[in-house]
Order: structure tokens, then sequence, then C-alpha cells
């Protein structure tokens, strides 16, 4: 594991990207692969059926005339994603990272992660895609898919990069919960930055002691650790915790059976990533 995969595009969240992939490339002390993918082709230059409307000749020519402008749609969409890569790398580059490399793949941005993901540590992707002001009300399916298949931990870029100066973990107090900490504790990424325990429910029993645990081992690995506890619904009451504490960068598990990890549901994000406009390090 010896990368950073960020997912670059022509949102408005790509800058966020690069700041973000340059920040975690510098605590890591890594390269950045900076990746852009050309997606599905809107157009097709197969046959198609026109025997009931058109004569022979005005057949031929109609796909002639589609096969042509199909070919020059790829090769724009060639040189505007390289395009994007030289700006993504220029912006990385300036913002400290010591080593970039660009990746132009063809298909959709979660199959170049999926196959690309093998020695990566960190993937960095945009909370949502080019078509993000047409689509407040929900987050990018690619975003969905790419947490969604990554077994890496998936940093998700808010629209503008801030310093990291403290973070909240948002535990449960289920059993998936300590291996959220064991990496944290494991990793330089966050290192010296302050970090908040908050579970949504009462301290007492299994959970008690794992949050208690939690505690403990941030300590031992050097982090400043403070914990709150709190009633009533899981995703309200972290936004708000969020919000009141100033948090830079909210930590959650992927998925489970509880309110917190049951985050990603169908083909939309729950409301507490879209709530937060801060970045989410989500971690399986």
């Amino acid at each position: 594991m010896t990368r950073i995969l960020a997912c670059v595009d022509g949102s408005t969240y790509a800058e966020s990207v690069c700041d973000h992939a340059a920040w975690a490339a510098e605590r890591l002390g890594v390269p950045v692969d900076l990746v852009h993918a050309l997606g599905r082709r809107e157009t097709s230059s197969r046959a198609i059926d026109f025997s009931g409307n058109l004569e022979f000749g005005e057949r031929e020519a109609l796909l002639a005339e589609l096969s042509e402008l199909d070919e020059k749609k790829s090769k724009v969409s060639v040189r505007r994603g390289r395009l994007l890569l030289d700006q993504a790398g220029a912006r990385v580059k300036e913002r400290g990272a010591a080593k970039v490399e660009k990746h132009l793949r063809n298909g959709d941005v979660a199959d170049a992660i999926s196959d690309m993901e093998a020695e990566a540590r960190l993937v960095v992707i945009g909370k949502r895609g080019e078509a993000a002001d047409f689509a407040k009300g929900h987050l990018g399916s690619n975003l969905e898919r790419v947490i969604r298949a990554s077994s890496k931990p998936v940093l998700v870029a808010s629209r503008a990069f801030r310093p990291i100066r403290r973070f909240l973990v948002a535990f449960d107090g289920g059993r998936s919960s300590g291996t959220i900490v064991e990496k944290l504790a494991a990793s330089p990424l966050l290192t010296g930055v302050p970090c908040k325990l908050f579970m949504v429910g009462e301290p007492t029993g299994d959970a008690g002691e794992r949050l208690g645990e939690a505690q403990r081992q941030l300590k031992a690995a050097g982090y400043e650790v403070t914990v709150k506890t709190a009633s009533g619904d899981a995703d309200e009451r972290i936004a708000k915790r969020v919000g009141q504490d100033g948090i830079d960068l909210l930590v959650m598990g992927a998925y489970g059976h509880s309110r917190i990890r049951r985050l990603i549901v169908g083909s939309t994000t729950t409301q507490i990533i879209q709530s937060c406009a801060i970045p989410v390090l989500v971690i399986r």
C-alpha cells in the first residue's frame, strides 16, 4: 500500500480533491496517482434499424455520419481528460505532493479504482461529480459505488479544503468500531490532531467497555482524546456535534446493522454525509 488514488473530473469538487490528496500525501509520505475515468459513451455508432423510414443510401450515409461523430466525441473526451489530469497534477504539486502520476482510464471511475487499489493506502473522491450543481439532494452515484467496492479507506472531499485541526470519530459501540480505532492508531494520517470520540447511545455494557478501550488505545498512540455521548437520532446528533465543536473531519465506518454504520443505502447516501459540509473518512 504505497500510494493515494485521487479521482478527478470537471466538477466543482476537483480542486478540493487535489488539495485533500496533497494533504494526505504529505501526512503519509506517499505519492499521488490521479485518475480520470472517461465513463461510458453517451452515443454509439452501432447499426440502427432505419429500414422502415429511410432509403438504403440515406441509411448508410446517416450511419457513417453517426460513426464519425462518435469518433470525434471520443477524441474530444480523451483530450479533455488529459487536460483535466494536467491541471490536477499541477495543483497537487503546488500543494506539496512530491510525486504525482496521471492515469486516463476507460469505463467508470469505480471500475478504475477497483483495478488500481491493490497498492493504495487511501482513495480520495469528491462528494459529487460533474452534475453536482444539478443534484444537490443526492450524492454522486460514483461515490456510492467507490465506497461499496473499495476495500481501502475512502476520503470523501468536501467542496473546499480547510486545514484538519480536529476530527470526530462516529463510534457506535459495535465490534467493528474497534477496527476503525485500530486503523487510526496505526496510521500517521491524523497523528497529532485532537480527536473526539462521539457515541449516540448509552455508554453501558459491552458498548461502554469498547468506548473506554477505544479511548485508551488512541491515547496510547499519542492522540489527545475526549469522549462525548448523546441520546437521540444518530444522524442528527452527529451533524449537530460536528457543527457545535468546529470539527474539520468526520471518521466513520462503512456498513453494518447499526444506525451509524448503515450509512449508504440503495442508490443514495444517508443524510449524515449530505448534511455535514466537511470531509468524511470512511473506513471499512
